[in-house]
């Protein structure tokens, strides 16, 4: 059994107030992606392994892309998969008691080739999502939220706490993501006030995994599939940015904490503090472990488009630690887990 497995069983075991759980439907949207495939795995697990009875509604657009990563449980009572664009509407799928709302194009060449998109999943999908959940007896709506909402670190703090607000170029193609971010967490909060919606935010930092999809762009998803290649890993900058990273894993209980023991309304950090390194360093950490070399190219402009342009990107989770959160897996133990899983698909 691989480190992800082990997670999963382990996530299942934490104290947790699963009995909320109990009877309900969990809707999933953006499924299939990394996080949504992750917390897929982990709550079916619960079902299987733990005997605790509930509905999952898994939500994404490729039926084709679900159907493998879904293959355990396609077949399986408990389980229903839709194929549904969210900005346009949702599908009729029942009584609905929690929606973990996951979609969003979350990596740079999607930003750049997809821009509207970036922003309607984040905004429209968001409202589609909530107007179901009212009218489907939601008792808690969980919006996946992002590090990007904090803009750029000036200097004046080390690491983000919930309150800190931060600058935005709001005229760059990269600011649909962070500024739909923020508009779908307003939207959270206009529906709570509007029509008592319970909701919680959990913010994401930097994500990895072995859940990542193939044609996941960001950084580290990249420095991956080159480590498994054998092949030298390639830099694009200078690599001096300095961000907080969270397995996947931990990432996905950081959710259920949020979902399960979070207060109305609140927004809480996701990030594992033994996972703060520069780019260049984890570029080199992937490289010594494929025994090959990191090297350096400008980036196209498509790329550049796409790219994140914050020089420092630390988030304080000592909200979500309160809760009982503790991550498990960290920085080093985590790439050789998701090298190891990429050779595998490699062949």
């Amino acid at each position: 059994m691989g480190i992800y497995e082990q997670e999963i069983e382990q996530i299942c075991k934490e104290p947790l107030p699963w009995e909320q759980l109990e009877g309900s439907t969990i809707l999933i949207s953006g499924a299939t992606g990394g996080i949504g495939k992750c917390l897929t795995d982990i709550l079916m697990h619960r079902k299987r392994g733990m005997g605790q009875r509930f509905r999952i509604v898994a939500l994404s657009r490729r039926e084709t892309v679900a159907r493998e990563r879904f293959a355990d449980y396609w077949e399986e009572e408990g389980f229903q998969y839709i194929s549904c664009d969210i900005n346009r509407n949702i599908p009729e799928c029942g009584e609905i008691g929690y929606i973990i709302h996951a979609a969003s194009n979350t990596h740079p060449i999607q930003y750049a080739r997809d821009p509207v998109g970036t922003i309607t999943a984040n905004v429209l999908g968001t409202r589609e999502l909530l107007e179901y959940g009212i009218s489907h007896g939601i008792k808690r709506f969980c919006f996946l939220s992002s590090v990007e909402i904090y803009g750029e670190n000036r200097g004046d703090v080390e690491s983000f706490d919930e309150s800190y607000l931060g600058y935005i170029d709001c005229n760059t193609v990269r600011a649909g993501y962070p500024e739909s971010k923020r508009l779908g967490e307003a939207l959270c909060n206009a529906y709570g006030q509007a029509y008592g919606v319970e909701f919680v935010i959990p913010r994401l930092s930097r994500i990895y995994g072995p859940t990542a999809l193939p044609d996941d762009s960001k950084a580290v998803a990249q420095f991956i599939r080159k480590a498994a290649e054998g092949r030298n890993i390639v830099l694009k900058s200078e690599g001096t940015q300095e961000y907080s990273y969270t397995f996947v894993t931990d990432a996905a209980m950081g959710i259920l904490y949020t979902l399960l023991c979070g207060d109305t309304g609140k927004a809480y950090n996701i990030a594992d503090a033994a996972s703060e390194v520069r780019l260049r360093e984890l570029a080199e950490s992937l490289a010594e472990l494929a025994g090959t070399k990191v090297v350096y190219e400008l980036p196209d402009e498509e790329e550049r488009k796409g790219y994140s342009m914050h020089q420092k990107s630390l988030l304080d989770a000592s909200a979500l630690r309160s809760l009982g959160w503790m991550p498990h897996v960290h920085l080093s133990e985590g790439l050789k887990c998701c090298v190891e899983a990429a050779k595998e698909i490699c062949g």
